[in-house]
């Protein structure tokens, strides 16, 4: 499935790389990157392709333009306010299969954030593995100020930042800084504007000097815990899990790279 053809997009670009990153920058500078129907299908569907794609070894999702996402297309948002229920709850599952698209792609997934990140697009980053933020970058958990409220996005959230800390972000729909967000955990990386690009290079490296299938494992296996007591089942999933893997080529040459002192071969050459 190598460089499987995709269906032209008109809100989404593909930059692969010779390194297996895939670079999808969403392209809607004019409304600051905000999401409709087309966005929302266009990420699900670069997303399910990607995570299958053999030479992709992660995917970053970054904004073109000002701001990496505004959130919710506000014309969307009048449309569905205009619809009916079933329309609303169609709409409603097709963002929640986006995200969850985004955060159980096997590969490592990146977002580089810049400018404003509002609602929905807060979701983004919360779905996706790791997030390198611009030092002046801005966020705001906006939909109360609305009326209505962030529920698709409330499990990903949580997840990146924690129960209480989610749900005062959700109920003050308060802005806050890339200082916060680090500090939340939302982000896991700050840089100067100028810098960003760097950094998330930086991150890049250390995704990709780490072998693929061990990833993958790692997100199937963290997927299924949960803070709390250590149980009988966890224990055995852990050690089923590595028992299992230890087995593998991967394995075998991960070791023979580390005692020969060399490079193993997943790593590219710099």
């Amino acid at each position: 499935m190598q460089n499987a053809p995709m269906a032209p997009w008109t809100c989404l670009d593909l930059d692969r790389r010779g390194d297996g990153v895939a670079w999808l920058t969403m392209n809607r500078p004019a409304v600051f990157n905000a999401f409709d129907e087309t966005l929302i299908a266009e990420l699900d569907e670069a997303f399910a392709t990607l995570g299958v794609d053999p030479s992709v070894r992660v995917i970053v999702l970054a904004g073109r333009g000002k701001h990496f996402s505004a959130g919710a297309d506000l014309q969307w948002m009048q449309r569905a306010a205009a619809a009916s229920q079933e329309a609303n709850l169609a709409d409603a599952r097709h963002f929640a299969a986006m995200l969850a698209r985004i955060a159980d792609c096997p590969k490592p997934t990146l977002a580089r954030v810049h400018g404003a990140v509002m609602g929905g697009g807060v979701g983004l980053v919360a779905a996706c593995d790791l997030a390198v933020s611009a030092s002046n970058a801005n966020f705001s958990v906006s939909e109360a100020r609305m009326g209505i409220l962030p529920a698709v996005i409330g499990p990903h959230l949580v997840n990146a930042v924690g129960p209480r800390a989610a749900r005062r972000l959700a109920l003050t729909a308060s802005r806050f800084g890339a200082d916060e967000a680090l500090r939340l955990g939302l982000v896991n990386a700050l840089a100067e504007p100028e810098q960003l690009d760097a950094a998330v290079d930086a991150q890049l490296q250390d995704l990709l000097a780490s072998g693929p299938q061990a990833q993958a494992e790692i997100k199937q296996l963290y997927a299924r815990l949960t803070p709390g007591a250590v149980s009988a089942t966890v224990r055995e999933l852990s050690a089923q899990t590595i028992a299992r893997v230890r087995a593998t080529p991967e394995a075998r040459e991960g070791f023979d790279a580390f005692f020969a002192k060399r490079a193993p071969n997943w790593k590219p050459h710099s």
